[in-house]
């Protein structure tokens, strides 16, 4: 094997190895803070009002409503 052969076998051995030995945390999944609830809740409502205004707009067509 040439020198540089040598060289890229003996990095990819070392990485195997760090990739080994890395302990893996598992994913902590922080829970939402009552303002981010609080606002996920208006966004919801304000969509339902535009919903609910654009049906009052156009009374006699149904399917404006979804």
């Amino acid at each position: 094997m040439t020198m540089m052969e040598n060289l890229v076998e003996t990095l990819k051995s070392d990485v195997k190895a760090l990739k080994k030995s890395k302990s893996k945390k598992p994913y902590v999944k922080m829970d939402k803070s009552a303002s981010v609830k609080v606002e996920i809740r208006s966004r919801k409502a304000r969509k339902i009002i535009e919903k609910t205004l654009k049906a009052a707009d156009h009374p006699g067509n149904v399917s404006s409503i979804s």
